[in-house]
């Protein structure tokens, strides 16, 4: 467990477009380019061994542009390949608000961040009270349905609130934008709500029937 004491106030940040990840989640990634062999490298010299994924923003204004709000894992698992290349498993830890971008020599980005207003993502599994669990699964059945997608449907029944609502909002095909919005949801409960007006809007085409809760 990290504690708030804990969490760095400068950090590697590792911008991925459409790339989920969320706190108590799992994020499997491929590490291939120099510049991210190196970040890696200096994540395992910390004592936190935290990387700050970040979703890129567009802006008319920078093409380096970046989202203010990210979330932070800690690398839990990984492994080398003969040619270099790294297989990691991030794991979610706490969501960061950026400050300012800092200049160094490293040839990642880093930025200086804050964490005060995500608290909650340092505790405890969160629940949703409000959670009708057989009419979305009858929702999810639609959606993989349309898209001819097998599912293993015994996984998902028997997943708790929030292993089921944040592994599919990272997960599932949505834009980076969507992404974006499902990362900044302030609960579980208003990330479901997020996730559902998504699959609603795939499903329907973003029609005005009633979305279901």
């Amino acid at each position: 467990m990290i504690k708030a004491a804990d969490l760095p106030d400068t950090l590697a940040v590792f911008p991925l477009p459409g790339a989920l990840l969320l706190p108590r989640a799992r994020l499997p990634l491929h590490i291939f380019e120099p510049r991210y062999l190196q970040m890696l490298e200096d994540a395992f010299k910390t004592s936190h061994r935290l990387i700050g994924m970040i979703q890129p923003c567009p802006s008319p204004s920078s093409e380096d542009a970046l989202h203010s709000i990210g979330c932070a894992g800690r690398v839990t698992q990984f492994s080398e390949t003969e040619d270099g290349r790294y297989l990691i498993t991030l794991t979610g830890i706490s969501r960061f608000r950026i400050q300012q971008e800092t200049n160094g020599f490293a040839p990642y980005r880093r930025c200086q961040v804050g964490w005060s207003g995500f608290d909650r993502d340092l505790g405890r599994a969160e629940h949703d009270d409000r959670f009708r669990r057989n009419g979305f699964m009858s929702l999810l059945n639609r959606y993989f349905n349309a898209r001819q997608l097998d599912v293993d449907w015994d996984t998902l029944k028997d997943a708790d609130d929030e292993l089921l609502i944040n592994s599919l909002s990272m997960l599932l095909d949505f834009e980076p934008e969507d992404k974006q919005a499902l990362l900044e949801a302030p609960c579980l409960a208003t990330r479901r709500e997020t996730l559902v007006t998504l699959i609603e809007f795939a499903l329907r085409g973003g029609s005005n029937e009633e979305i279901l809760q």
